[in-house]
Parts: structure tokens; C-alpha cells; sequence
């Protein structure tokens, strides 16, 4: 298995951020297996979606409204809200993992790899990219 860690600066505003292109080029040479993508992070996610088309801003406004950025939650350090950040993991898994054919990512026509980050305290992020070829 081949495995690399890339960094990757959310700012300091709520994100979707498109992975993709690292991801390609991670695999790019590659033959056929699977990539798992992964967020060592307890508020951030991996996310396979439409980008460009509004769907990243939907993801973010759905979030907004199942998880309000307001005083409800017990874990209370950091900006207002940041315990949600928390539960977001259990919506958006800090995990996908994506087949490989001859070292291209299977991915359909309008999908992406995508950080999804609502964690605005911390944005220096972390991505494990690992390839198990077979």
C-alpha cells in the first residue's frame, strides 16, 4: 500500500474543499485498487458530491440547518457552535474510499472528493490519501 499525507488551508471560513485533482494525481501511474481518503481530524469529513454547480453551497446551508451554529451543544470550547463541528463526522464521515482503473479515479461524470470543514478554529487540515493496489 502506498499512503501520503497532504495539507491542505481551509481559512477561516466554513469549506467544501475539492480534493479531486490531488487525488488524481496520487493514483495517476497507478493500475487498478482502491483509494481511501481520510481526515485524521474530529471535525471534518470526506464528501463525494457536485461541485461548481451550487451543491457544495447546499451542502453547507443543509449543515447549517441540522447542526446551528448556537449555544445547544455541550462541547463548548473555541467559536460559538464549535460542538457541532463534532457531530458533523457522524453525518459526513471523515472517510470514502473510490475505486482505481488503470490509474484513473472511477468517479462518476459530475462527482467529486471533497473536505467538507465547519470547524473555522482550526484551518490547517491534514488528508491521508492511501492506495491499496491489487
Amino acid at each position: 500500500m502506498r499512503s501520503e499525507t497532504v495539507r491542505v488551508s481551509t481559512g477561516g471560513d466554513e469549506v467544501v474543499h475539492d480534493l479531486t485533482r490531488t487525488c488524481a494525481e496520487f493514483v495517476d501511474g497507478a493500475g487498478d485498487g482502491l483509494l481511501h481518503v481520510f481526515v485524521p481530524h474530529a471535525t471534518a469529513g470526506i464528501a463525494i458530491i457536485e461541485t461548481g454547480a451550487g451543491s457544495d453551497e447546499d451542502l453547507l446551508a443543509a449543515l447549517a440547518e441540522l447542526l446551528p451554529a448556537d449555544d445547544r451543544w455541550r462541547h463548548r470550547h473555541g467559536s460559538p457552535g464549535h460542538g457541532r463541528s463534532h457531530v458533523m463526522p457522524a453525518l459526513v464521515p471523515p472517510y470514502a474510499t473510490v475505486p482505481v482503473l488503470a490509474g484513473r479515479l472511477a468517479l462518476g461524470t459530475w462527482q467529486s472528493i471533497c473536505l467538507v470543514d465547519l470547524n473555522v478554529d482550526n484551518p490547517d487540515r491534514q488528508v491521508r490519501l492511501s492506495l491499496l493496489e491489487g
